[in-house]
């Protein structure tokens, strides 16, 4: 199983990024899919998740409205669209899959961080 996320980066406030998370070695299309992220000194936060087909999605209270989580499964692929970025967003943003009866597989993460 390998999750690697790209597409971070340093944006200002106010501006917007698109992560993406490439898949492989499992079904990516039978499974829910997550974001998360660490801020500097911070636990692990929650930040969106998706079903397996994409017809359902769910956000923190931090990201609603500004944040909207996507899927390809012809390409295996999660994205992350960011719009309206603030600095509380810096933070490492993982993606992650929680497969039956196995461990919750994590990618490496990407760093984001948002400053003027």
């Amino acid at each position: 199983v390998q999750l690697v996320e790209s597409g971070g980066g340093l944006v200002q406030p106010g501006g917007s990024l698109r992560l993406s998370c490439v898949t492989s070695g499992f079904t990516f299309s039978a499974y829910w899919m997550h974001w998360g992220r660490q801020a500097p000194g911070k636990g692990l936060e929650w930040v969106s998740s998706i079903s397996s087909g994409g017809g359902s999605t769910y956000y923190g209270d931090s990201v609603e409205g500004r944040f909207t989580i996507s899927r390809d499964n012809a390409k295996n692929t999660l994205y992350l669209q960011m719009d309206s970025l603030r600095p509380e967003d810096t933070a490492v943003y993982y993606c992650y899959v929680h497969l039956v009866g196995k461990p919750q597989y994590w990618g490496q993460g990407t760093q984001v961080t948002v400053s003027s």
